[in-house]
């Protein structure tokens, strides 16, 4: 049943005594509208209408997460901060002596409001206030970068990978329940003895590497065994993702030599599985030397504002640049404003990408560099290209037509080579042909009139001013950090989604305040006026 705040003021209420929180600190101005900032009513359709004991106040619950995570403080000290922190009883308008609560509170509120479809609460009611401030315009130029994000799961190695994964499947199947081993065979038996009564690791000599293979033929052995139990249990949803995820990592992880021996396989796949307790971490790099276990986040803000239009976590292996499309058609829905602009870093700046946008009923102007090529009398881009007449002619002049190659994403693409004799009579020969038999090839890829373009574009004044706007969605990257971006808290895509957004809506309130108070606009007036949200909307 919902719990509502009480208007009644207390005689120990902080607002109304002297205290030393500065007013135009971000507690201080929370304070200030903290009783239009989440109206109880908002969430009405999170609880029973009429039975059970009132819940404590969501307007109380939504203070409480905002600063929890823009302080970046764990369940129990966000309620001890509630008793005792002078700033976060000004920002949540608390009294003195208030008591608290129990910390699994909090863990229940982010339950309910995930369960319920409100993670995005707190954050799109921030984006309506932009937008009804007019801070945030109808058409909007679009800052997108990622930065890394440490999971909160464990990064294991092959061996504990299996293990660990073979005991999940187990328990998972039931085996765990002394009546369903009934009729198992000893191999059976001892894999329910080994896996889920013990769960220890082997007693062997790590650093003995043929103990460790000796070991290995046995776990994998064990593992397929148990898949084999557990195929009686292919109705149950678990039991078949977590057999899908075991032999994905023997297939990632494991080859069998010649004498038919299992090893731990040379390099790492490229969407190899490093966790049992959150399984959706992977190995990442944000460059050659920086390599992460985790995820990324990509942080879109909009330009004239600064404010984030979208926060999300994403695949730490893989492009950035394949989040561009998913990441603009969230903003645009969640935030009701048309994109005509994106600017991002090179890794944003595909062939494809650029077709998305500029093919668009309302094309976008996508704004990214193409890499510089080491050498630039040779390379490609030193070639001029004519899609019309299919011909392409190299830097000495040298004319040839080209011939179709396979299609790609349903698009034709061209191949251009140049005669041997033509190359060898040419001063670039060395530098330009690698090949020991023929002249040079130049190949034109589905999206090559746009990476003409694009690379013609790069070199004018009007796209060096452009550029010059993306480092603001790093400071603001920066900023998130600073408040705890990097430090994921929980496992499951929509609790560490939860976690992206209530931090993103408590730096948004950070620069609405800034804004408001620089364009002098009354927040609480809006903040007042303001309707429920639109999944409370849709139900009524």
């Amino acid at each position: 049943m919902l719990g509502r705040r009480s208007p009644q003021r207390s005689l120990f209420d902080v607002l109304g005594l002297p205290h030393q929180v500065h007013a135009d600190s971000f507690y201080g101005r929370m304070g200030a509208v903290s009783d239009v900032l989440f109206p109880d009513d908002d969430l009405a359709m999170m609880y029973c209408p009429d039975n059970g004991r009132p819940s404590l106040p969501p307007s109380l619950m939504n203070g409480v997460l905002l600063l929890q995570f823009y302080d970046d403080v764990s369940d129990e000290e966000a309620v001890e901060r509630t008793k005792y922190d002078l700033r976060w009883k000004v920002a949540l308008a608390l009294a003195l002596d208030f008591p608290g609560f129990h910390p699994t509170s909090l863990t229940k509120y982010r339950n309910r409001l995930d369960e319920n479809g409100q993670e995005r609460y707190a954050f799109n009611r921030f984006l309506a206030v932009g937008r009804e401030a007019g801070f945030i315009p109808d058409r909007v130029t679009l800052l997108t970068d990622t930065t890394n994000v440490k999971g909160a799961g464990a990064v294991q190695d092959t061996y504990t990978l299996l293990r660990k994964g073979l005991r999940k499947l187990l328990k998972a199947a039931g085996f765990h329940v002394p009546g369903k081993r009934h009729g198992l065979s000893p191999r059976g038996q001892g894999l329910i003895e080994r896996y889920v009564e013990q769960d220890t690791k082997a007693d062997i000599d790590w650093a003995d590497p043929q103990q460790r293979l000796s070991h290995l033929q046995v776990l994998v052995e064990d593992v397929e065994t148990a898949l084999d139990l557990a195929m009686e249990e292919s109705n149950n949803g678990e039991v078949r993702y977590l057999g899908w995820l075991l032999t994905k990592i023997l297939g990632d992880d494991i080859v069998t030599d010649e004498e038919g021996q299992s090893q731990i396989g040379q390099g790492t796949a490229p969407d190899r599985i490093i966790s049992i307790t959150e399984p959706e971490m992977r190995h990442g790099r944000k460059s050659k030397a920086h390599r992460f276990d985790g995820f990324k986040a990509i942080v879109s803000t909009e330009q004239s504002s600064e404010l984030i239009l979208d926060i999300a976590d994403v695949t730490a292996s893989g492009s950035d640049g394949a989040h561009l499309m998913p990441t603009i058609e969230r903003v645009e829905a969640e935030s009701a404003v048309t994109v005509n602009r994106a600017i991002a870093d090179g890794a944003f700046g595909s062939g494809q990408n650029r077709a998305a946008c500029a093919e668009r009923d309302e094309p976008i102007d996508l704004v990214s560099p193409l890499a510089k090529p080491f050498d630039s009398e040779v390379h490609k881009s030193a070639f001029e290209i004519d899609l019309e007449t299919q011909s392409a002619t190299c830097p000495q002049g040298h004319t040839v037509t080209g011939k179709p190659g396979p299609k790609q994403d349903g698009r034709p693409t061209w191949r251009f080579a140049f005669p041997r004799e033509t190359c060898e009579a040419c001063p670039l020969f060395e530098r330009c042909v690698r090949s020991q038999k023929t002249g040079r090839t130049v190949r034109a890829g589905p999206y090559e009139e746009y990476l003409q373009e694009a690379r013609a574009r790069q070199e004018t004044e009007e796209f060096d001013i452009a550029y010059r706007l993306r480092p603001a969605v790093e400071r603001k990257i920066g900023e998130l950090v600073m408040h705890g971006l990097r430090h994921t808290r929980y496992v499951g895509e929509s609790k560490r989604q939860l976690q992206r957004l209530w931090l993103g809506a408590a730096v948004n309130l950070k620069r609405l305040f800034t804004l408001a108070q620089a364009q002098r606009v009354d927040l609480r007036t809006i903040l007042g006026d303001l309707g429920p949200p639109k999944a409370e909307l849709a139900t009524m």
